[in-house]
């Protein structure tokens, strides 16, 4: 019974075959191998799925599968050709030769037998070619950057061509096989930058996609040597030491998405020794003086980039863990750290920020409310600790990890301030004589107010102070940073006008100093930055941003510096909240008459909207921002590096894009794909807009038509509203008509269920714009109304019987593309009430869907050639003279001389 039911099986993988289906083909092989002991109904079964992995790519299983065959029968012509095809694929073109030689062997005569002969010769004598040179190639560059006497202009070019050389597959593999891992530490033991980076860059090339290569030089150059040439503080050194420690992290942990096979699996068999060992290393370089400021921070984004899971549906964590456990002090010694200390580790200006990022992100990637007491217990203590009524460093220390947390996880910075004294060393700092104690003391003040009762406490216990530093102080740092802490203060209300923190008019003066600070190009960068923060602060309130608008010399100092701070992520937060505040992009909710009544009631406080937050304001505070260059400035934020460019910023920049006037769609497409959620929605629904009402060859010129098309798909959810859901089926239909190549990219979005869910909403609007794009991808000649059992065609007859003419008008224009591409949907069809409709645009559509059926079937015909009788003398004969009826006469004639064809 069990060989009986395997030759079914292999009988219906045939059939699978035969139609293209070769996943389920390969299916019924599978199931049939595991039935049958006979080696001939074997080797046909293993033949047959090995032309499946042909047919699939999957080339190895492919190859696999035909050697089996072979194994049984060395004679199976088509296991041995099918084998040949596969290893070509994979690059074996040796291996491959011998099998289609076989292959000519025994059917001398087959011309495909020959014809691939003589075409893998040519790719092998090719191959040899170029592996010969680049030999003799690899050779001769060592040659000259190994020898001291070689001209500087030779041994530059040696040094570049290696590089090339190492990010080539080929290349790289020619450098490892003749001595290049030792050619190049002895490149690196010469200890001459232009060489170092030149062999460091090499070795990057040569460790990318290629897990033994990545593992063989890790061990041979060593993870501590590779740490000491990332901490130098030549920035481009370090960098290209993050790279080649980055493209390692990628091979060891399957990054690289690359598949491994044979030789290459065996060599590696547990990469996760290796990966914790250059954790270790890079935690330790956090807390090491001999590392510079830049070496500092490239550990730190190693440790951003490679320890927090990139997807919270994996559930393994062990690397967060790991980092919380065996470095978490060691960051926070980095988050502390005051640059006016003596005992302060070198940095740069982003170092602080980094460490901040990381320690979030390790906080984000806890699991479980056990793990992240365990975190905040391991900060508590440090913090703790770091209290010393006769040090007062170590509590500016302590002070400024608050600080630094309050930038990372906010709710656990949140608690952080709970402790007790920390509220009250921060005021206490604020009236320390001290200039580097006032300093952190402020910027901590202005971290903790981010919380309305936190910041309720400051102005009760810490306002008088500030305003006593910023009258007295003569440093502009700590001046500037007083500032912004009193904007902070003041705009801890939000935007709510009724929750004034300060006196009348004087958040307009503090705005009035930020923005006499941001022109003044004689200060350094950083300091300006804090008046862009002051600013982002105060816009909640409408007064300033009102006044901020107007001072187009204040908007254009900002977007210079917008445009030239592209590597600062603090920056551009910035001044994109700055532009949503002053646009109103942000969430407003929804008030509720009702609700307000009731709260008047209870004698509950009401949010009040200022008045120049009314509509009209707002366009006029767009045209002013348009007019001092605003977009310009957007487009150079869009660009900055992904590392500099944030989530959140990019949402901020997708509202302003969504709300405001519209970004370019080069800088949209990329904040619809990448990003916060609600981001990606706003960028998508800025896409739709534009897609909705534009010429798809002018907005989205080049490849970028095809690349929007995902965003919009992303709005045809229930979660979205409608609108969203409206102006997403608008632009689907406008590129849908453009081009075929266009239709066939909205159908591999799996779009198409999509729209026909929303050709049966209830909403007039949405059921008529998703019926006018089903209209349109008809046109894409997929037979999915074909199939047996299928009711798409009832799907359109019902919805014509909708009340909307608007939606019969575009289902009736579906029908007419229907019967044109789909003739055996002709044959389901014997009525053509559409001739009989009130309009005259359905009279027309119905006329030519009579045609189409007339043409395709003389049976047909007879059974409907007498509707079109009826048409004439209900519909056409009876209407009055009109030159718009001259076109259905034409073909209602057409349809007449079709019948008189047929004899009818």
């Amino acid at each position: 019974m069990a060989e009986v039911e395997a030759v079914q099986l292999k009988e219906e993988g045939n059939r699978h075959f035969q139609l293209q289906d070769y996943k389920a083909a390969t299916k019924s092989y599978s199931q049939a191998l595991k039935l049958t002991k006979d080696k001939a109904l074997l080797a046909i079964l293993y033949r047959n799925r090995a032309a499946c992995g042909l047919k699939t790519e999957s080339y190895v299983q492919a190859a696999s599968d035909a050697s089996r065959a072979i194994d049984i029968n060395s004679s199976d012509i088509k296991a041995l050709y099918r084998r040949c095809q596969a290893l070509e694929h994979l690059g074996k073109l040796d291996q491959a030769f011998k099998d289609v030689q076989r292959c000519a062997t025994l059917e001398p005569r087959n011309q495909n037998f020959q014809e691939t002969l003589r075409r893998l010769n040519t790719s092998i004598q090719e191959k040899l070619r170029v592996q010969f040179s680049t030999d003799l190639r690899v050779q001769k560059m060592f040659e000259i950057l190994l020898d001291e006497n070689s001209e500087a202009d030779k041994r530059e070019k040696a040094a570049n061509n290696l590089i090339v050389l190492g990010r080539e597959e080929a290349g790289a593999e020619k450098i490892f096989q003749n001595n290049g891992v030792a050619l190049l530490l002895q490149l690196l033991d010469t200890k001459k930058p232009e060489l170092v980076l030149a062999a460091v860059r090499t070795l990057s090339g040569m460790c990318s996609g290629h897990r033994a290569r990545a593992t063989v030089i890790l061990h041979a150059v060593r993870i501590d040597r590779i740490c000491s040439l990332m901490a130098v503080e030549n920035e481009e050194m370090s960098l290209a030491v993050c790279n080649l420690l980055q493209a390692i992290i990628d091979s060891l942990s399957g990054e690289d998405k690359r598949e491994h096979r044979g030789k290459e699996e065996a060599l590696v068999l547990d990469t996760k020794k290796d990966l914790k060992q250059i954790t270790s290393h890079l935690l330790d370089m956090l807390v090491s003086k001999k590392v510079s400021g830049q070496g500092r921070d490239q550990a730190l984004n190693l440790l951003n980039k490679n320890v927090p899971r990139k997807d919270l549906a994996i559930h393994d964590n062990s690397r967060t863990i790991y980092v919380v456990d065996n470095g978490l002090r060691k960051i926070l010694k980095v988050v502390g750290q005051v640059p006016d200390l003596p005992s302060c580790l070198p940095l740069t200006d982003n170092t602080r920020m980094l460490a901040s990022i990381l320690i979030n992100k390790l906080y984000d990637d806890l699991r479980c409310d056990p793990e992240r007491d365990h975190f905040r217990k391991i900060c508590e203590e440090y913090i703790t600790g770091k209290f010393d009524p006769q040090d007062m460093d170590k509590n500016l220390n302590a002070i400024q990890t608050v600080s630094g947390i309050l930038q990372g996880p906010f709710d656990l910075g949140n608690q952080l301030l709970g402790l007790k004294g920390v509220m009250e060393m921060m005021v206490a700092l604020c009236g320390s004589e001290r200039e580097t104690d006032q300093l952190v003391a402020v910027e901590a003040l202005i971290h903790a107010s981010t919380k309305l009762s936190r910041a309720t406490f400051i102005i009760t216990n810490g306002v008088s102070l500030l305003k006593q530093i910023y009258k007295t102080t003569k440093n502009e740092k700590i001046k500037i940073r007083t500032l912004v802490g009193l904007c902070k203060l003041g705009s801890a209300g939000g935007t709510d006008y009724g929750l004034r923190q300060f006196a009348e008019g004087s958040t307009e003066k503090l705005a009035k100093q930020c923005r006499k600070w941001l022109c003044n190009t004689s200060i350094d960068t950083r300091t300006r930055r804090w008046a862009v923060e002051g600013l982002a602060y105060l816009t909640l309130d409408a007064d300033v941003k009102d006044d901020f608008v107007q001072d187009i010399p204040a908007l254009q100092a900002m977007f210079e510096l917008a445009k030239a701070s592209t590597s600062d992520k603090t920056i551009l937060y910035s001044v994109a909240t700055t532009l949503v505040n002053c646009t109103n992009s942000y969430d407003v909710k929804e008030v509720i008459p009702e609700l307000v009544q009731l709260a008047k009631f209870s004698k509950q406080h009401v949010p009040e909207e200022h008045p120049k937050d009314k509509k009209d304001f707002i366009d006029m505070r767009v045209k002013r921002l348009l007019k001092a260059g605003v977009i310009s400035a957007l487009a150079c934020m869009v660009k900055a590096d992904s590392a500099i460019l944030t989530d959140q910023t990019k949402e901020l920049l997708a509202r302003w894009g969504c709300s405001g006037p519209r970004l370019g769609t080069r800088a949209l497409i990329p904040l619809a794909l990448e990003g916060t959620d609600v981001g990606k929605v706003k960028a998508a629904h800025a896409l739709a807009k534009i897609a909705a009402v534009s010429n798809p060859d002018i907005a989205f010129p080049g490849e970028r038509v095809y690349e929007v098309v995902r965003p919009l798909v992303s709005l045809l959810d229930t979660q979205r509203d409608g609108l969203q859901n409206y102006e997403a089926l608008l632009g689907l239909t406008n590129l849908s008509g453009r081009s075929d190549k266009l239709r066939q990219k909205i159908f591999k979005e799996r779009a198409l269920p999509d729209i026909e869910n929303y050709m049966f909403e209830n909403h007039d609007q949405l059921r008529q714009a998703a019926t006018e794009c089903m209209c349109n991808m008809v046109l894409h000649k997929e037979e999915r109304f074909l199939a047996d059992g299928n009711d798409r065609l009832n799907i359109y007859i019902y919805i014509f019987f909708l009340d909307d003419d608007k939606v019969q008008n575009a289902a009736a224009g579906a029908y007419i593309y229907i019967y044109i591409f789909f003739k055996k949907l002709c044959l389901k069809m014997t009525q053509v009430r559409l001739c009989l409709h009130d309009q005259l645009s359905v009279q027309h559509r119905g006329l030519v869907i009579a045609y189409n059926l007339l043409a395709a079937d003389a049976e047909l015909a007879k059974k409907i050639y007498i509707y079109i009788y009826f048409f004439f003398l209900t519909v056409v004969g009876k209407q009055e003279p009109d030159e718009n009826i001259y076109i259905y006469i034409f073909f209602f004639r057409e349809c007449l001389i079709k019948c008189m064809d047929y004899g009818l």
